[in-house]
């Protein structure tokens, strides 16, 4: 399953679809919705979110189990540094890999300064590049101490993640270096929202990947993908969130919009055609708005 999950990222048009585990004692209601769409069809595999914002959730290991086991589709489990150490991290994939999740999106993970949950603490005794340590080694046969595991895991596709937009352009050199150095199978990036920056990425990227050799030399480039539908959204993401550029001309066309749903649905499909035409590698993100996934993919 994994091994023609990763051929296809390397080869031809590759789609994933994010899913948000809720602050629930089940996975069943987003089994039920994707389903129900048949967005199993439309797609290559699913990612499983880690508590985002340090938020409470369902886990996401056991919701990328869950998921795989239902819809016959790689799942990538996103595993955050912020809330285990390496013990745990350790731990979590000896029983993952057990189950098949063997595709894990290593995340350093939002603060826990902002966690629902009082006085929470964060591990962090890394950040990503930690985790993608740990799988090099267990590839290799051995754990992070270098002790050999007397079974050997099955092969692990780390995945990792990197800003969509910096002012300066040698910031993201350093991000995608970082990952491509330390074994990713692919990068995924913020959402881009406009095909220039788009082709800014791929082109970067690829230049880039150029100066390795062997398996790092095959890591690939995702483009995050997030419909927006409101002139809310677009407006924060603009103005709260580093490393995503929204282009004026969504935040003037929804601003001026009769029906903002509507046009905001219109270009993002838009968006999506072209992306896809472009670089049909590519992460869809709707916070588990599955209905719109189904309009965009359909």
């Amino acid at each position: 399953m994994f091994e023609s999950f990763i051929k296809k990222l390397r080869e031809k048009s590759f789609i994933t679809l994010e899913t948000t585990p809720m602050h629930l004692p089940t996975i069943e209601p987003i089994v039920d919705k994707i389903e129900s769409f048949g967005l199993e069809k439309l797609v290559d595999g699913f990612t499983t979110t880690d508590n985002p914002l340090a938020r409470l959730k369902y886990n996401s290991i056991l919701a990328s189990i869950r998921l795989q086991q239902k819809f016959k589709k790689p799942t990538i489990a996103t595993m955050s540094m912020r809330d285990r150490n390496k013990i745990a991290l350790q731990s979590d994939l000896l029983g993952a890999n057990d189950f098949d999740i063997r595709a894990i999106l290593a995340l350093t993970g939002d603060s826990a300064k902002i966690s629902d949950q009082p006085n929470a603490k964060g591990v962090f005794e890394g950040d990503s590049t930690l985790l993608l340590e740990i799988i090099k080694c267990f590839n290799a046969g051995i754990d992070y101490s270098g002790k050999p595991f007397k079974i050997k895991p099955k092969r692990i596709y780390p995945f990792a993640v990197s800003n969509a937009f910096a002012k300066n352009r040698k910031t993201l050199e350093k991000k995608f270096k970082k990952k491509i150095e330390n074994g990713a199978v692919g990068i995924i990036t913020q959402p881009v929202f406009s095909i220039e920056n788009a082709k800014f990425l791929v082109e970067l990227f690829y230049d880039l990947r150029e100066n390795f050799t062997n398996e790092k030399a095959k890591c690939e480039l995702i483009l995050g993908f997030f419909p927006i539908m409101k002139l809310r959204t677009a407006q924060f993401l603009h103005s709260h969130v580093p490393g995503i550029n929204v282009p004026q001309i969504w935040i003037d066309r929804l601003y001026k919009a009769k029906n903002e749903e509507e046009v905001g649905f219109k270009m993002s499909k838009e968006l999506f055609e072209n992306l896809k035409e472009f670089h049909p590698k590519i992460h869809i993100m709707t916070a588990n708005r599955f209905e719109v996934a189904k309009k965009i993919l359909g």
